[in-house]
């Protein structure tokens, strides 16, 4: 059992390296029921110039030594003062906090090679010397140690925290990958599973950059994509992707679905409009989701709903897709701020716990 109440700060960047998320988190009971109070959240963007360094560190062309060495503790600097200002907020002192949990900023992920590994930035030194707070940074390489894929990680916390005696649950994160943690009816640990379903934003987002001239990041509530059309030819042709095949468990991330997979979907489609080009990749999006519940999850666990969080959740035309493709599989789809979570927080609130 852990002490009565305990503060702790989650600190998170995706893959879509829009900026961490930072979440003071008052967390009371022991690891089989926690409780979750949110004190403080914060979203913390990166400038166009820190978010493009990190981008370099994505290539191998681009990246050097120096580069992910100096990345490492200029990213610790922010991460340190995302927490520094989320506890400004909650008005927390050192003395207050018991532990930093850090995803960091991944920014090469394999899992499957022939010496398996994953590589986070955002040093957790650099963190609990400025902040003055133990800080635990090495989840992905941990869980990679242990034999797992580093990812998902946030299973444990869903499982803690959104198990259901009376449904069967499937908690959707879109994020710039799609992950997805199925919660059996009733389930213990064992019985939870979880695997990256596909592309979340990223594809969305790298169509919009590139299409825009860099004058647009992502697709702000799916406007684009809703004044699109879908192109069955680049559907089709964006379905035969062999990740999507693969039985879990699996992961993926950049390495497959980044900047040199949109090049290839823009000079092969030259001729469509950014609309139909971002309209497709948002349906695609939704399409590999509830293709991945049918072949993978289905025939294990019927379940009753999905509750869908991360930014992706805020794109009303991948969300309209993705309760009507579910909808053919008996799934109620709710987002997490209809269901009174939030949303953005969520993740960070996973490594707080």
């Amino acid at each position: 059992m852990m002490a009565e109440k305990q503060v702790y700060i989650g600190l998170m960047s995706g893959t879509s390296v829009d900026g961490i998320d930072a979440a003071a988190v008052e967390i009371s009971g022991g690891f089989s029921a926690p409780k979750c109070r949110i004190i403080a959240f914060e979203n913390l963007p990166y400038d166009e110039a820190m978010r493009s360094r990190v981008f370099e560190l994505f290539a191998p062309e681009t990246s050097t030594v120096d580069k992910i060495g100096e990345m490492n503790f200029v990213l610790g600097e922010a991460f340190a003062n995302a927490a520094l200002s989320v506890m400004k907020k909650g008005g927390l002192n050192a003395s207050d906090v018991t532990a930093i949990g850090s995803h960091g900023q991944t920014i090469f992920h394999s899992p499957d090679g022939k010496v398996p590994f994953t590589f986070q930035i955002g040093e957790g030194s650099v963190i609990a010397e400025k902040t003055g707070v133990t800080c635990v940074s090495d989840f992905r390489t941990a869980d990679i140690a242990a034999g797992g894929n580093g990812a998902p990680l946030v299973p444990f916390t869903e499982f803690a925290l959104f198990r259901n005696d009376e449904k069967s649950v499937l908690l959707q994160n879109i994020g710039g990958i799609s992950n997805v943690t199925v919660l059996p009816k009733g389930c213990n640990a064992n019985e939870v599973f979880a695997f990256d379903n596909g592309p979340g934003n990223m594809l969305i987002d790298g169509v919009v950059s590139v299409m825009s001239d860099g004058r647009l990041r992502f697709d702000e509530g799916g406007k684009i994509a809703e004044s699109g059309e879908v192109d069955e030819k680049l559907l089709g042709w964006l379905l035969e992707e062999p990740y999507y095949s693969l039985k879990p468990p699996k992961t993926t991330g950049r390495e497959l679905f980044g900047a040199l997979y949109v090049s290839r979907i823009i000079e092969k489609f030259s001729k469509l409009s950014m609309r139909d080009l971002t309209a497709t990749v948002t349906y695609l999006t939704a399409k590999v989701i509830a293709d991945s519940y049918r072949e993978f999850i289905k025939k294990q666990t019927v379940c009753d709903e999905m509750i869908v969080s991360g930014g992706g959740s805020f794109n009303h035309t991948l969300i309209k897709h993705l309760k009507r493709l579910m909808l053919c599989e008996s799934v109620r789809v709710y987002t997490g701020d209809e269901k009174g979570i939030n949303s953005d927080a969520k993740e960070a609130v996973a490594f707080a716990l």
